[in-house]
């Protein structure tokens, strides 16, 4: 089992910025990979960015230049630098995590983007 804790969400406005922190513990394994979703009312969940323990990312075309997910593998945390948000960046943030056997998600954590 592992349980993730999220936190940095926030109100901010168009152009600012913003960091989500997302902890593991419990069984977690050395290799996983961790990640950002989100969902927009009406929308489906979303990939946001992932990172490997490895170091290997990936990001949506939509966050690619704004978005920087880091990772931290002695405190099992992922980080999310969100920066020049904008209003379509509305949205619960999830975080991921999977391993060779299961995946998690976290509670959720709400951004939102004032135009």
């Amino acid at each position: 089992q592992v349980h993730l804790v999220e936190s940095g969400g926030g109100l901010v406005q168009t152009g600012g910025s913003l960091r989500l922190s997302c902890a593991a513990s419990g069984v977690v394994f050395s290799i996983n990979t961790m990640g950002w979703y989100r969902q927009a009312p009406g929308k489906q969940r979303e990939l946001v960015a992932m990172a490997t323990n490895g170091g290997i990312t990936n990001y949506a075309d939509s966050v690619k230049g704004r978005f920087t997910i880091s990772r931290d593998n002695a405190r099992n945390t992922v980080y999310l630098q969100m920066n020049t948000l904008k209003p379509e960046d509305t949205a619960v943030y999830y975080c991921n995590y999977r391993d060779v056997k299961l995946g998690y998600w976290g509670q959720g954590t709400q951004v939102t983007v004032s135009s």
